[in-house]
């Protein structure tokens, strides 16, 4: 079932999105920061016990890129989710085997003066893992567009 394409004019403060669950494997880990982020922590099980985390963790820009994801699967933007600036924290690192989800709220919503058809939306989304813990925040601003109609 293909979701409504919602418009700027869709949008309210306090809006709230739930995104599926998804999981991050020890494989997936890996590969992502043999790649991208070829940390010890990331990439090998017996180096990072002697780190920060003492046990394998995925990068934090992982778990953003899998956040990606899923927020453009439950929040069907018209426009796409075009982004004008992030703020990102990552309170609790990301284990392998560990199931995450994403809830994110609307915080603002300011139409543009100069540009009528167009508006900043400013989204806050929280990823949880099973046991609750607060993995990542992820405030963004989005370009978000009116409806043409």
């Amino acid at each position: 079932m293909t979701k409504k394409a919602l418009y700027l004019e869709d949008l309210n403060i306090g809006d709230t999105f739930k995104s599926e669950e998804f999981t991050l494997s020890k494989n997936d880990i890996i590969t992502f920061a043999k790649q991208y982020d070829p940390q010890d922590f990331h990439i090998d099980e017996d180096l990072a016990k002697d780190t920060f985390f003492n046990t394998l963790s995925a990068s934090g820009w992982h778990t953003a890129a899998a956040t990606m994801r899923v927020l453009v699967d439950s929040i069907p933007l018209a426009s796409g989710m075009i982004g004008a600036g992030v703020e990102l924290s990552w309170p609790n690192p990301v284990h392998p085997g560990d199931t995450l989800s994403t809830t994110s709220v609307i915080k603002d919503i300011t139409y543009s003066q100069s540009k009528p058809d167009q508006g900043i939306v400013v989204l806050e989304s929280t990823v949880t893992n099973q046991n609750n813990e607060v993995c990542m925040i992820n405030t963004s601003k989005l370009v978000t567009f009116r409806s043409k109609s």
